[in-house]
């Protein structure tokens, strides 16, 4: 019997053409890399239909589990099996599975992502959560991408929105979120060992699980890798290179009525500064290597109530450091609290409240050239929200929410947002939204200095009246499947944004300044569709749109080019998917992504367009050994993805064979 696209078939004759294809295609790709790598088996949605596909159950749109298709939202799901079969190595490059997605590697360790715009080295219009826990800085409202990492092969899904979350998720849930979420202990018993090489990265991982009491479950974990310095456009080294280790745990227990959660991770690396960081500003030259250091713990209980209601309480701790020599070292503490209680008061409600406190200790090592002003801040962010899904009707449901956050900078502000979905056929959803979200201010926008020794006198100075960004957000979207083997998403969207980020003259002339001098609109199409060709053989793709229109308020002395930096944006990208089985036991998956260029700034000359190709060959040596070949940019000997063309790394070809033996 078939079981679907990445399930297991039935070829008679060919588990020795297999063997023998894998056999003439290792040896003959595998000129130059080390050893071993890692892979998982299957994950949970190996044999899923397209309609069970749309029934997975997901949690980032309303807070609470429903199902993919009914869920009035622009949201893409990447399953831990789409994540097997890419034979990615790392979060970041897992995310250019989602085509409402722009993911850019800007060089060895550094990525730019972003949804819907706004893409720069400091990206701060998406919110990212890790299990439930908040992964954005405050120092800059972004995400440090070189530190969140987690075992590839534990993680079940990741949730991808494109548009606001402000009404559940806060400020800075600007244009999507991002929700990862790993294994619980339960799924992930016994040992696995993935070790792998080749001529850009090696590393490895090892996990195993087991059980306690009557219902207890538990895994414990550990990894490393190395990659080595990218290249220049003119062929020299980078200086980039980027290793670090991570450790970790799991654990879950309790029944129907009561359910708990504990889990926590550490990590320490080191990396060089790609340039500028080596070079010498007025005799001051920045230092290698930067280090990265940190740990997190979180808890979680989950209690039924009667009725089909339920209350939650999670509780986490994260502490960061990060050490740039002659630039600054922060350590960074956070304690986050958060209640929900999702109930149905009436036969034609279901309502979902609760609230946050976050509390952040920040300390910051200041040298001549960095300063943060104050060098030590503590700061708190606390809020309540509530949304309801009203039943209008059994095929019209609207969704009503608002949250109020209040911040140390700005006081409180308030996020509302409406939701209106009409299953139009059983397998058909429109649905259109209005929301009102912000970016807050971050430490970069009120309390950043920058000198330029010996001349102690400020040239970059913070802005001591930095407000809140602001988007007002319209949608209008399309989830179908017309045919069992057809599902598609499309979605419309058109943002106003105001009080945007400039870099302001001062009247004095002598300094620059953080203020709000800027507004504008942005719109575009994100669409995407699965195609079930054949039992063994599987097509998906995706395409995006994006015109943004940013433009100067009366008055602005902007110094900083801003309406050009603050997101350097493709018009399109595009994605081509096809994920295929050869043989029993044989995998070949391939995708084509397709990027436009970068506009130019005025001190920086456009970044082509590019095309990259990359694909994977999966082999099932044993029941419980896999062997995979993962090959990057295979027609592309390198191109640049972001920033100056001549700072920014070549992203080359790159090869890499992955051994994943599991119990």
């Amino acid at each position: 019997m078939t079981r679907g696209l990445v399930g297991e078939h039935v070829f008679p004759a060919g588990r020795s053409r297999c063997r023998a294809f894998a056999i003439t295609l290792l040896t003959t790709a595998l000129a130059a890399p080390e050893v071993p790598a890692v892979e998982p088996p299957p994950g949970d949605f190996a044999d899923l239909s397209l309609e069970q596909l749309g029934n997975i159950e997901i949690t980032s749109v309303s807070k609470r589990a429903e199902p993919l298709s009914g869920a009035p939202a622009s949201i893409f799901v990447i399953t831990g099996e789409d994540i097997r079969r890419s034979g990615v190595t790392n979060l970041p490059d897992a995310l250019r599975l989602a085509p409402n997605l722009q993911v850019a590697r800007v060089h060895g360790s550094g990525y730019s992502i972003s949804a819907r715009g706004f893409n720069n080295s400091a990206g701060n219009k998406l919110l990212v959560l890790i299990d439930g826990r908040s992964v954005y800085t405050p120092l800059f409202s972004g995400v440090f991408w070189d530190v969140q990492d987690v075992m590839i092969e534990d993680i079940e899904r990741i949730e991808v929105i494109s548009g606001p979350g402000g009404t559940l998720w806060g400020t800075n849930a600007v244009n999507g979120v991002i929700n990862v979420i790993t294994r619980s202990a339960k799924d992930t018993q016994g040992g696995l060992i993935a070790a792998g090489g080749g001529n850009t990265e090696s590393g490895g991982a090892a996990r195993y699980g087991g059980a306690f009491g009557a219902d207890g479950h538990y895994r414990i974990y550990g990894k490393y890798f190395d990659r080595d310095h990218t290249s220049l456009g003119n062929g020299s080294a980078a200086d980039d290179a980027w290793h670090m280790g991570q450790a970790g745990f799991r654990a879950d227990w309790g029944g129907a009525g009561d359910q708990f959660t504990v889990q926590g991770d550490a990590y320490s690396g080191n990396k060089a500064q790609p340039a500028p960081g080596t070079i010498t500003i007025s005799g001051f030259s920045r230092l290698n290597p930067i280090s990265i250091s940190g740990a997190n713990l979180l808890t979680r209980w989950r209690h039924r109530l009667d009725g089909g209601s339920d209350l939650s309480l999670q509780a986490y701790y994260d502490h960061t450091e990060r050490d740039v020599p002659g630039t600054f070292d922060d350590t960074l503490d956070i304690v986050d609290l958060q209640f929900q209680h999702s109930l149905q008061p009436a036969a034609a409600h279901a309502l979902v409240w609760g609230a946050e406190f976050r509390y952040g200790m920040d300390r910051v090592a200041n040298t001549d050239f960095v300063s943060f002003l104050p060098a030590d801040v503590d700061q708190v962010w606390a809020s309540l929200f509530a949304q309801d899904e009203i039943a209008l009707r059994a095929d019209v449901r609207l969704t009503l929410g608002a949250r109020l956050e209040r911040n140390d900078y700005t006081g409180n502000e308030f996020l509302p947002n409406a939701r209106l979905a009409w299953k139009v056929a059983p397998d058909h959803l429109l649905w259109t939204a209005a929301s009102r979200t912000v970016r807050a201010p971050s430490r970069i926008d009120r309390d950043f200095f920058v000198a330029i020794p010996p001349d102690p006198t400020f040239v970059i100075q913070g802005g001591p009246e930095f407000r809140s960004e602001v988007a007002n957000v319209y949608e209008l979207g399309y989830r179908g499947q017309p045919w069992n083997r057809l599902t598609y998403s499309v979605t419309a969207f058109y943002a106003e944004y105001d009080h945007l980020r400039t870099l302001e003259l001062a009247p004095s002339g002598t300094f620059v300044f953080f203020a709000n001098e800027m507004d504008g609109t942005s719109s575009g199409v994100e669409m995407w569709a699965t195609w079930q060709a054949a039992d063994n053989w599987r097509v998906s793709g995706g395409f995006t749109t994006l015109h943004k229109e940013l433009r100067l308020k009366p008055g602005s002395q902007d110094a900083n080019d801003s309406v050009h930096r603050e997101g350097n944006d493709p018009d399109y990208s595009w994605n081509l998917r096809s994920t295929h089985n050869l043989f029993e036991k044989c995998e070949l998956d391939v995708i084509v992504r397709g990027v436009a260029s970068l506009p130019a700034t005025l001190t920086s000359p456009e970044v082509p367009a590019y095309t990259a190709v990359d694909a994977r060959f999966g082999w099932k040596a044993q029941r419980d050994v896999e062997l995979s070949l993962t090959l990057q940019n295979l027609f592309d000997p390198g191109h640049i993805e972001f920033g100056d063309p001549a700072m920014a790394s070549e992203i080359e070809r790159a090869v890499f064979l992955k051994l994943v033996w599991r119990q």
